[in-house]
């Protein structure tokens, strides 16, 4: 059976802020490198960025050979002791990725070692990379790598090619030996240290500030002179990396589209569709106001698929869901997957078609033309008996959209809504006319993304179709 190393890491210029993830898989026999794979993510925490790390890696060694075994090394302890079950996972953001983690591979055939930051080069390295690509609008590329590890790694760590079989094995050799005698990977040894440097590393902001402090309160009254001294120096390293960082991103040029860094990070809503429904093929008007229908077969299918992209990424923070039936079925499928709870606000539902509820189009053209051909005219026209028009949807849609990012600033959120709410917040975002309404096609279950930044501008992001994504 062959073994795999997998070296991972993840870094975020603003915690939140521009980040990205490395992660390097490597022969555990001959040291050799096999694989790396590093991203940019947008905005994001860096823990999410070194879970984003952790999955990769874990993915290429699983295309590689799913019957490997794995041992993981990471620099990042919160990582490393909530995936080996020392500590418990309370942040929503690292809830879904540690899960789709513990499932590439079967239990028992992965094992975690902490190790030192100064031993992590080539994985953050990676990381760096593909945030300076995202900087430059770009995504990482092996073509954009750079040839040779960091020169600094230091005698336990012999430098040369990430390919280089004989300079690779001595690394893994050195990193296995350095290994406490009788130690396995994933035993609780060594936790009391653990703990500690989690103080260390919230200090430099490599936590997010509620997981280090939940998770390190029983270290911190056992934290002696040495450790004191360990945080003065991870604040002295924390100031020089920001001072590193500030001039980073003041020589990076923004990607054309996008607010400048300093307005922070948006609220950025995923906007999903509900999957399909059995009115939905037959494309019969369905809003608020008819038979409530839920999903079908179908669309059931379709909310998985999503939710398992969703998953993939790992961004979302909170799931919000209009209160009909086929999306609070469509948003209990994905939060699930997620680890999330749900949350209702009725500003998400659909428009009230009135009398047209049920109808297809052209039933609506054969018995109700004037009104139709109203309604077709201005969005201040009503559906026939008393519906909602596009006006009032859009008022509506307006106030729940203030509301809702005041209350996630600068959060990745979930809303699980229908056509007209999805169509009318891209519309607002892009300040395009109403009827813009009638030139847009939402497929079922498809994601449109729109992030909104403390200046009151807005970004867009459109994929529509994912009936292709299994």
């Amino acid at each position: 059976m062959r073994e795999f190393i997998v070296e991972a890491d993840g870094g975020s210029r603003g915690n939140p802020g521009p980040a990205g993830y490395g992660a390097v898989v490597s022969d555990a026999a001959t040291g050799e490198t096999l694989r790396e794979a590093a991203e940019y993510i947008g905005v994001a925490t860096n823990n999410v960025a070194e879970y984003r790390g952790l999955l990769a890696g874990l993915r290429a060694a699983h295309e590689l050979d799913p019957a490997a075994t794995v041992h993981v090394r990471m620099d990042s302890k919160l990582v490393i002791e909530q995936m080996s079950g020392r500590w418990k996972i309370k942040h929503p953001d690292m809830k879904p990725l540690a899960a789709e983690a513990a499932r590439v591979f079967p239990p028992g055939r992965v094992t975690y070692e902490w190790m030192p930051r100064e031993q992590n080069k080539h994985a953050d390295r990676l990381a760096n990379e593909a945030m300076d690509a995202g900087a430059r609008g770009e995504q990482w590329s092996e073509s954009t790598s750079t040839a040779e590890l960091d020169a600094s790694a230091g005698a336990a760590a012999p430098s040369g090619p990430p390919g280089d079989a004989a300079a690779g094995a001595a690394r893994v050799r050195g990193a296995l030996a350095e290994r406490p005698a009788g130690e396995a990977a994933s035993t609780g040894a060594g936790a009391p240290s653990a703990k500690a440097d989690a103080d260390v590393r919230a200090a430099k902001g490599d936590a997010g500030p509620a997981e280090a402090d939940a998770d390190s309160q029983g270290a911190r009254a056992g934290i002696g002179a040495a450790a004191q001294d360990a945080r003065a120096d991870a604040d002295a390293d924390a100031r020089s990396a920001k001072a590193e960082a500030d001039t980073r991103a003041a020589k990076a040029v923004a990607a054309p589209g996008w607010a400048p860094a300093d307005m922070g990070a948006p609220a950025t809503f995923v906007l999903l569709r509900h999957g399909e429904t059995p009115l939905t093929p037959q494309k019969r008007f369905s809003g608020s106001g008819g038979t409530d229908p839920s999903l079908s077969d179908a669309g059931r299918e379709q909310a998985e698929r999503a939710a398992a992209l969703l998953a993939r990424r790992g961004t979302i923070q909170a799931v919000v869901s209009s209160p009909l039936t086929r999306t609070r079925e469509t948003a209990g499928i994905v939060a699930a997957r997620l680890g999330l709870d749900v949350s209702i606000d009725d500003g998400l539902r659909e428009t009230d078609f009135g009398a047209w509820e049920g109808l297809t189009f052209a039933e609506v053209r054969e018995r109700h033309p004037d009104d139709l051909n109203a309604w077709l005219a201005s969005p201040d026209a009503e559906p026939t008996g008393g519906g909602e028009s596009f006006a009032a949807t859009a008022t509506r849609l307006a106030a729940t959209r203030d509301k809702l990012v005041a209350a996630y600033a600068g959060r990745t959120v979930l809303l699980v809504t229908h056509v007209t709410p999805i169509k009318t917040l891209v519309r607002l975002a892009l300040g395009a006319p109403p009827e813009s309404l009638f030139r847009m096609e939402l497929s079922a279950a498809s994601l449109s993304v729109v992030a909104y930044y403390a200046d009151g501008n807005a970004s867009v992001r459109l994929l529509n179709d994912t009936s292709h994504l299994r």
